[in-house]
């Protein structure tokens, strides 16, 4: 059963309507025992990092995740937010991120090649999967998706990269690092490219 965390952010109805239409079972969690089960776990998000952190503690399923991630090794896909709290800290805020993948998000105003351009990045981009990506599977090419952001994941080890795409320089717009995935852009928004994916991470 895939568990989409509900915590105050993102679209869940989207994601439990996505699955359903390609014939997955999904659930919302909302508290820790709402997760008990959960054989994939999708974490979304809108909005700012230290926020999306503050909810998810107060939601009181960190705990919960944590144990299910890191200890059992359920797969999880971090989408918008929800990718940039998998790490470590973010320029935008003060709080800690969950550090489930070494980094730290960036402002694209720190970058000399993308410090003037317009900010957020929105709109339909291209995306470059790295080689071996498997949430990215019939997707190695001519695939665009649905972006929302100011800020950007800077791994700590380039392995953890799983796709870059361009906005004055090529950036990180998806992580994977064993267990743990993560996705920039929207693919609840991103018409049959995002329901690849999101197929794709359903089958892993």
């Amino acid at each position: 059963m895939i568990h989409v965390v509900d915590y105050g952010l993102g679209n869940v109805q989207a994601f439990l309507t996505m699955f359903k239409r390609l014939g997955f079972e999904a659930t919302r969690a909302q508290t820790a025992s709402d997760l008990i089960g959960a054989s994939k776990i999708i974490l979304p998000g809108v909005g700012a990092f230290d926020h999306a952190i503050e909810l998810l503690d107060q939601s009181g399923m960190r705990a919960a995740l944590e144990a299910l991630v890191l200890r059992d090794k359920v797969p999880v896909l971090g989408i918008c937010v929800g990718m940039q709290i998998l790490a470590s800290a973010s320029d935008e805020g003060r709080l800690s991120g969950l550090g489930w993948v070494p980094g730290k998000v960036r402002s694209f105003r720190v970058h000399e090649q993308s410090a003037s351009l317009p900010l957020p990045h929105m709109g339909w981009n291209d995306v470059q999967p790295k080689p071996g990506a498997l949430f990215f599977a019939h997707l190695e090419s001519d695939a665009r998706f649905y972006f929302l952001h100011s800020y950007f994941f800077e791994c700590d080890e380039p392995s953890h990269v799983a796709a870059v795409a361009s906005y004055g320089f090529d950036f990180c717009c998806a992580v994977s690092a064993d267990n743990v995935h993560g996705v920039q852009f929207h693919p609840e928004k991103s018409h049959h490219f995002g329901a690849q994916l999101l197929k794709n991470f359903a089958e892993l």
